[in-house]
């Protein structure tokens, strides 16, 4: 008798909070919106851009007059990106939205289209679940970081770079990417960590000075392309990977070599599984 009584007390407390609670409700589309963002370059000689975006489709390429220049597409009101400058600090934001409470993003339309200017700057990127289509060739970067989560990217650097990169960090969860032209990139270190995913890591391009690249990985298909001719050292600690090296490759342990002329590229891999192809 009591377990009945302290079921049916159970019943009706689980229905008073139903009652109580509602669900998220999917957000509705609305006009789509056009807006132009510009942005004049800082008066400083040491510039950060920093562009923070949340979900949708984002394309960066070079060919600004100013600093920053191009448009921002959206059918959301909480979409509408902010231009933030304090001193050499600049800030493309889009809208505070919780991605927690959407059920989906199906309907809803975010998409920037962006160019940047010649201007020596250290760029950040920083953004979600998204696509991205990003050519940085040509363009002056001290330091490249980008943070992203589930995403697809191309990114290029189709001509070299006129900076001295010290850095260039890539943080991503389980994603699609594939980096081309990273030889033009003209960096000192390159960081590259990423959840279970399919990664191209393209070195092709003019590699002008020794250039060291850390890896790591979970269970993933992991490409890395180096030119032939191209001194290139790799160092691959592993869990249940499978290691294929093509031809021009010398292995000696966990360290695969390639013989070339020039600056020498060398890398450290730590993948927990999946593949690691390394090709010309």
């Amino acid at each position: 008798m009591n377990i009945k009584i302290i079921s049916a007390f159970l019943v009706l407390a689980l229905a008073s909070l139903a009652c109580g609670f509602e669900l998220p409700k999917a957000p509705e589309p609305g006009p789509e919106v056009t807006e132009k963002i510009s942005v004049s370059t800082p008066d400083s000689d040491n510039v950060n851009l920093k562009l923070a975006f949340g979900a949708g489709e984002m394309t960066l390429a070079p060919g600004a007059e100013k600093f920053v220049e191009g448009t921002a597409t959206y059918n959301y009101p909480a979409f509408k990106p902010a231009v933030k400058t304090n001193g050499s600090n600049v800030e493309v934001k889009m809208g505070e939205v919780d991605f927690n409470v959407f059920p989906t993003f199906k309907g809803l339309k975010n998409i920037w289209d962006l160019k940047l200017g010649d201007t020596p700057m250290n760029l950040t990127i920083e953004a979600g679940a998204y696509k991205g289509f990003f050519e940085l060739g040509g363009l002056a970067l001290n330091n490249l970081t980008i943070k992203d989560g589930a995403a697809e990217v191309e990114l290029a650097f189709s001509e070299p770079n006129p900076a001295k990169m010290s850095v260039l960090h890539y943080e991503t969860g389980a994603s699609n990417v594939k980096m081309i032209g990273l030889a033009n990139a003209n960096f000192d270190l390159m960081d590259f960590s990423s959840g279970a995913g399919d990664y191209t890591l393209d070195f092709s391009g003019d590699l002008q000075r020794d250039a060291s690249i850390s890896i790591s990985s979970g269970l993933s298909n992991l490409i890395i392309i180096v030119p032939e001719g191209v001194n290139a050292v790799v160092t691959i600690d592993s869990g249940a990977s499978n290691i294929s090296a093509g031809s021009g490759w010398e292995q000696n342990g966990k360290i695969y070599t390639q013989k070339g002329q020039g600056p020498t590229l060398t890398f450290v891999i730590n993948i927990g599984a999946g593949n690691v192809t390394l090709t010309r």
